[in-house]
């Protein structure tokens, strides 16, 4: 799969397993791939009182189509080309696709470890694309990965809890006033030091 969505980069589209199964021993399951460009079948609304028609779709039913299995008795994959040509134009850079910019784990544990020693999003980006050339991550995915790095470390609290749990767990004093005892109103902080 790492060579077809390789050779689709060079060639300015993104290949994608569209069905594949696995060898059970069971009569009439064989090991199998299906590889589709990105754009390939129709785009289904799931929810059909909400359409909107000044938007752009991806999806244009493109015919491309390649089927791989493993050869009998050694090592690799048999790649046959059921369909070659593209009903769209290829892209010359594949910079803004979703699905060759996401992360790896690698890179979301150097986005983990950036984001807490306080580096800006765009030196965070500028690192990722120092270690891989081929990177397609845009700033926006950054942004993502830092936003839900933050939310796991938060966990099922929400800003204002997590707030007040840090302040108690630094020794920070700390007054805050309620409005309907829901509501913060007012919230005051100060290090210990500060007051010293």
């Amino acid at each position: 799969m790492l060579w077809a969505r390789s050779v689709a980069h060079e060639n300015g589209f993104v290949a994608i397993i569209i069905r594949f199964d696995t060898d059970t021993g069971c009569r009439g399951r064989s090991l199998f791939v299906l590889i589709d460009c990105e754009r390939s079948g129709q785009y289904k609304c799931r929810n059909k009182e909400f359409v909107r028609r000044d938007t752009r779709i991806r999806k244009c039913d493109c015919p491309f189509r390649l089927h791989g299995k493993p050869v009998r008795g050694g090592e690799g994959w048999m790649v046959k080309l059921i369909c070659g040509m593209h009903n769209h134009e290829l892209a010359k850079t594949l910079v803004g696709h979703s699905y060759v910019g996401q992360l790896t784990k690698d890179e979301k544990n150097i986005i983990e470890d950036m984001t807490k020693s306080m580096v800006k999003p765009r030196n965070i980006l500028l690192t990722l694309k120092e270690h891989n050339a081929n990177n397609c991550t845009t700033i926006k995915q950054i942004y993502n990965a830092r936003s839900a790095y933050r939310s796991s470390i938060r966990g099922a609290d929400t800003e204002m809890q997590h707030l007040m749990k840090l302040l108690e767990h630094d020794q920070y004093i700390h007054w805050h006033r309620l409005k309907d005892e829901v509501v913060v109103q007012d919230l005051f902080w100060c290090h210990p030091n500060a007051v010293k």
